[in-house]
């Protein structure tokens, strides 16, 4: 088990060093603070609104990650195919599931600090008024759970691509149809459907589980769903990761 651990340790630090090996990591933040910030005090009347509470910032998440996710995602298989170095990198003592882990937490960490540094947000809020910290909170563990789902889809259509571009674009086509699953706009075109089948594709939507915990509801059953896709989707990695290997 440590050994598996140490793995998939290397692997995470080898993939979160490329990040940062040059500035497009810098930059890639940058954007997001920025775009975080416009989109929260001009779309979103930060201060207009009056209320001392982060509802404005957080309302903006999953359409920022609907670009910003793949963008990190793409990289994580593509280049590797692109390459050949995926032959190689099969070929050291590191398990394929160590791989697949590994890369996919150092993009999960690497989205982490990019949100980590949206704090002044928070210091902002509790500066103007006096904001349920709690709530507040639950947003912050809604979106990066959110984030990694995003992340783990990205990986697998990664490993299905050599592509980057590809990837990214289909990555983008499969999240949004996940976060759209729950709208009545979609739902209504299913009318003809079982109730069970209507209540399951509303059950996948990504809005509507982060909507929830970002409001302060932290139901097991929304962490459960974003942590039961993110292993499903890695599973997925590893399934065409092993396909591509059989060609």
């Amino acid at each position: 088990m440590s050994l598996n651990m140490n793995m998939t340790r290397i692997v995470m630090q080898r993939q979160l060093h490329s990040y940062f090996a040059t500035p497009i990591a810098y930059v890639f933040i940058l954007m997001f603070l920025v775009l975080a910030g416009v989109f929260s005090f001009y779309l979103g009347h930060f201060y207009e609104n009056g209320q001392a509470d982060l509802s404005a910032f957080f309302n903006f998440h999953p359409w920022l990650y609907l670009f910003f996710m793949p963008a990190i995602a793409m990289g994580l298989w593509a280049p590797e195919r692109q390459m050949g170095t995926i032959e190689l990198l099969m070929t050291l003592p590191i398990g394929q599931a160590n791989a697949v882990v590994g890369k996919f937490l150092a993009a999960w960490l690497f989205a982490g600090i990019a949100l980590l540094l949206t704090f002044p947000m928070w210091i902002t809020v509790a500066y103007l008024g006096d904001p349920d910290n709690g709530v507040i909170f639950a947003g912050y563990i809604g979106s990066w759970l959110m984030a990694g789902s995003f992340l783990a889809i990205g990986s697998c259509i990664s490993a299905c691509n050599k592509n980057q571009i590809i990837a990214f674009i289909l990555t983008v086509v499969v999240c949004f149809v996940f976060m759209l699953s729950g709208v009545p706009l979609v739902l209504d075109n299913f009318a003809w459907a079982p109730q069970i089948m209507v209540d399951f594709i509303a059950g996948l939507s990504f809005l509507t589980r982060f909507d929830a915990i970002a409001r302060g509801v932290l139901d097991l059953r929304d962490i459960v769903f974003f942590l039961a896709m993110i292993a499903l989707w890695l599973y997925f990695t590893q399934v065409a990761l092993q396909h591509n290997k059989a060609k």
